[in-house]
């Protein structure tokens, strides 16, 4: 089979005024000839369904969420109805790293894929900037004497890029003669994980985005009260910088099914969910809204039903879970050297991840089905008895060949989304965002990661004093946990015995209106693997890019 980008670059893609017109949007401004930018519109078609695509958890070979979630927008509209792909932008930090680009597989794409996996429109440059500026305002603010008493030890603000770069997790600034600054340690934080990306995905509007990002906590002063980007006179020009940031892109799919990308938090570090703003949008001019929640279902789909949705009051129809058979072999114990061989033991081993998933997902609503996202090395007996062990559970699974057959490959499960998201899906939160704080972790912990209790460092205790203090404990928890294991340890695939989930920090994101619990080692700057993809990245004499995908 062709290789993706030569997919892409020989599917018939359409003027981006075709497909705006396809929609009905009249006010738009062009990227060239296949991007644009819409003005937002938030007034929901009374009968608009809004699909959520989720999975099991990650291994090293992926599986294919972003991929299931473009055919399933394709499916539903080669069966009548007017869909819409709501994705994430992908991060360059990933596109350079160890995962790769975010724009599907096969003949399941958003296109142009270079772009969108690369520069795109510019959004996260200019969230890069407002995180920069900000940072660059708080240190003058210090130079210039101070008025705030911002304690120097207590400076909570990171500056960011969109690269992994260890190098840059511990740095110290203000070296050398006097008007470089006040010498102090800092730190970078990939943009994707920042507060100003949270803000950008969770704000409904641009006003809505100013009141955010007026609130958000850069530092505390002597006296432990808060100071905010508003107290160093820095929302002004925050939000001028992310003005045309927060319209919505406009792109399409292999088979020219509108597709809108915007924003692209990280899952197991924040929300995992594209923007508000993109959702609601889709939701105004389609049929079907297909959006997606980053890594497994413990992290992107918990903190989209307990965060965007109770933000943005957003009420999902439909839940897809996308399991492959390799993966649940290897979580069932599976070597990686022989993962494509058939093994029923272990697939039935795996399953336990994907039930608990699913079992997690019924706290929140009705409607849920499983997309087996298929792969040539599948045998009929190992598809039939993950079908059978899912009916077991009284769901429904289809088998899905997205990659080679594009919608094609999934007309079956896009029908049953189409009739059963009708139902009444008893959509409810997992938890009373009044609660306290560690009761609303230790209910995540118990209900989703299945552990017997939480664990606090000393750092992580004091932190929640201080948001006791502050009033501001009335919010929604985001967890930062290992992608690869229901437990905080990515090595516990299969966490049967009691464990307890460890808190090592807490941080208030006050601005995007969550707290964050950070688990054992995870870090909101990575670092490049032994072999990066960008060793493979280049551009031939004739301009094309080859090796990014």
């Amino acid at each position: 089979m062709k290789k993706d980008i030569e997919i892409a670059r020989e599917a018939d893609i359409k003027d981006i005024d075709q497909i705006a017109a396809y929609l009905g949007i009249d006010d738009y401004e062009k990227y060239g000839k296949y991007k644009a930018k819409i003005k937002p519109n938030f007034e929901k078609k009374s009968d608009s369904k809004l699909v959520l695509v989720t999975a099991i958890s990650p291994t090293p070979f992926g599986e294919g969420k972003t991929t299931m979630n473009i055919a399933l927008s394709m499916g539903l509209n080669k069966l009548g109805k007017k869909s819409i792909s709501v994705l994430r932008e992908p991060s360059l930090g990933p596109s350079f790293g160890i995962k790769g680009g975010a724009c599907g597989a096969g003949y399941s794409q958003v296109i142009p894929m270079e772009d969108i996996n690369l520069h795109f429109t510019g959004d996260f440059h200019a969230i890069t900037s407002a995180v920069n500026l900000v940072a660059a305002m708080i240190d003058n603010h210090i130079y210039q004497g101070n008025e705030k008493n911002i304690d120097l030890n207590n400076i909570v603000w990171k500056r960011c890029v969109d690269l992994n770069d260890r190098a840059l997790r511990e740095v110290v600034v203000g070296l050398g003669k006097k008007t470089n600054g006040i010498v102090r340690q800092d730190g970078f934080d990939i943009t994707v994980a920042t507060e100003m990306m949270a803000v950008f995905c969770l704000s409904n509007d641009l006003f809505d985005f100013k009141k955010k990002v007026s609130k958000m906590i850069v530092a505390y002063d002597y006296e432990g009260n808060a100071v905010t980007v508003e107290d160093i006179k820095a929302t002004g020009p925050v939000c001028v910088l992310m003005k045309d940031a927060l319209k919505p892109n406009l792109c399409q799919t292999l088979e020219n099914t509108p597709a809108i990308i915007h924003g692209g938090p990280f899952a197991n570090i924040a929300h995992g969910c594209n923007s508000i703003i993109a959702t609601k949008t889709a939701l105004s001019i389609s049929d079907f809204a297909v959006t997606e929640a980053g890594f497994g279902a413990d992290l992107g789909a918990e903190k989209f039903y307990d965060i965007k949705c109770r933000k943005a009051d957003l009420k999902p129809n439909m839940t897809v879970v996308v399991a492959t058979i390799r993966a649940l072999k290897y979580h069932g114990g599976q070597d990686l050297k022989n993962i494509d061989q058939e093994n029923i033991e272990n697939l039935k081993k795996g399953f336990k991840n994907l039930q608990t998933h699913l079992e997690n997902l019924k706290k929140f609503s009705n409607n849920i089905v499983v997309a087996i996202n298929k792969f040539d090395q599948d045998t009929q007996e190992e598809l039939d008895t993950l079908k059978n062990l899912v009916e077991g559970l009284s769901l429904k699974a289809f088998e899905c060949d997205v990659y080679h057959k594009g919608s094609q490959g999934c007309l079956d499960i896009c029908e049953y989304i189409i009739e059963n998201s009708k139902n009444d899906n008893n959509f409810k939160v997992l938890y009373d965002e009044n609660l306290p704080i560690e009761d609303k972790i230790e209910i995540i912990a118990k209900e989703i990661y299945r552990a017997s209790g939480v664990n606090y460092s000393k750092k992580a205790l004091n932190e929640i004093k201080r948001i006791n203090i502050l009033n501001s404990n009335n919010l929604p928890i985001c967890i930062a946990k290992t992608q690869y294991s229901l437990s905080d340890d990515p090595k516990n695939l299969n966490p049967d015995s009691e464990y307890e989930i460890t808190i090592n920090d807490i941080r208030l994101n006050q601005g995007a209106g969550f707290i964050v619990a950070l688990t054992q080692n995870i870090l909101t700057m990575p670092g490049l693997p032994k072999r990066p993809a960008a060793y493979d990245i280049d551009i031939d004499n004739q301009g094309n890019i080859i090796g990014l995908f």
